[in-house]
């Protein structure tokens, strides 16, 4: 079955493991995952991930999910751009998250990366999910 928001899978992927008090996730792979979840593990929300294959040979994230004293670091992940309603933003209008203790974590045309980071470069583009 072809999916029609694959970050938006990922990203219930993760909240739906983290309220079961998993270790970790499995989801399918890609290009764009690959690079959130970079931002993610640089960010701290996650400790890491690595690629594996399933049993028919197709590409998998294996996704380790981070906990502090058994609460998930994560507290909320939420898709802000879907696929029915695309959200924009230029560098000065980038929303700050939970008073700057979260990330949004958009896509610019230097590649995926943090809000902060994106400030500090200049840039603007399409809010793929918010963090914190």
């Amino acid at each position: 079955m072809a999916l029609s928001d694959p970050i938006g899978d990922m990203l219930t992927r993760i909240r739906n493991a983290q309220l079961r008090r998993r270790d970790t996730v499995a989801t399918p792979a890609s290009t764009l995952r690959g690079r959130v979840l970079d931002v993610l593990q640089s960010e701290g929300f996650i400790r890491g991930y690595s690629e594996s294959t399933t049993d028919n040979g197709l590409a998998q994230y294996d996704i380790e999910l981070k906990y502090s004293d058994n609460t998930p670091v994560i507290r909320t992940i939420e898709r802000v751009s879907r696929p029915g309603r695309r959200v924009y933003v230029s560098v000065k209008t980038i929303p700050p998250v939970a008073n700057g203790l979260g990330v949004s974590i958009l896509s610019t045309s230097k590649g995926v990366m943090a809000d902060h980071e994106a400030r500090s470069q200049n840039l603007g583009g399409e809010v793929l999910c918010r963090v914190f």
